[in-house]
């Protein structure tokens, strides 16, 4: 599992109110449609459906046409995770492409998210709340090997506290926010990397004004998760 996240220099995702602040330049948003290309896959939380509208599809023409090549779709499937099921199915992830969309939820919702979405989405229920784990167990039945997740500061808690995270790649912005009421990379969980357990950097790569951290926090392992907070997105 591989998670991109790209935050100002004081640590936050966004703006505290519209217009979605671009954090990441033209050739660190490159880095990401490169991840997008090689992946199964794309992730994001309800609330990033809501605020972004994201369409989460490969840009590069070459690069769709590679995937094409290869026998798969010009762009990943499309999922979201929501626990009430308010989503709007004329929402650009619903639209844009023709890849498949799988929407989880828990149990209890699954009828109001069928409801409200029709045929635009596969609808999965997962328990009494969906889990990190529970969703990557269920993507990968499903032959989701890579999964690229574009998500904002609950997302990536989530997927840090789990210990499910092999790589974090960490896109710095050359500015600060300083605005406390505006989304940060993490919020309050239990991420194992503290000050008495160091995460390892790996690796530093200047891209333009911008400079990428990798770190590795685990040993890889089979079927990668790749999580990409990609410019910004807010959180599930």
């Amino acid at each position: 599992m591989i998670l991109s996240a790209a935050m100002s220099l004081d640590g936050y995702l966004d703006t505290a109110s519209p217009p979605r602040l671009a954090l990441s330049n033209a050739a660190d948003f490159d880095r990401v449609d490169e991840l997008r290309s090689h992946s199964d896959a794309i992730l994001v939380g309800a609330r990033t459906v809501r605020a972004d509208n994201p369409r989460l599809l490969v840009r590069s023409e070459e690069r769709r046409a590679r995937r094409s090549a290869a026998g798969l779709g010009p762009s990943p499937l499309k999922v979201t995770l929501t626990a009430t099921g308010d989503l709007n199915p004329r929402s650009e992830f619903f639209t844009a492409g023709e890849a498949t969309k799988l929407v989880y939820c828990p149990r209890s919702a699954v009828r109001r998210t069928r409801n409200r979405l029709g045929e635009r989405a596969t609808v999965v229920g997962l328990g009494d709340a969906v889990t990190v784990s529970d969703l990557v167990g269920e993507l990968s039945d499903r032959g989701v090997r890579t999964l690229l997740v574009e998500g904002g500061g609950t997302v990536i808690t989530q997927f840090l506290a789990s210990e499910l995270v092999d790589e974090l790649q960490l896109a710095i912005a050359p500015f600060f926010v300083a605005d406390r009421r505006a989304p940060r990379l993490t919020g309050d969980g239990e991420i194992p990397w503290t000050p008495d357990r160091h995460a390892p950097l790996a690796e530093t790569r200047r891209i333009g004004d911008m400079v990428v951290l990798k770190y590795v926090l685990s040993t890889p392992r089979a079927g990668a998760v790749i999580v990409d907070n990609g410019n910004g997105g807010r959180d599930a």
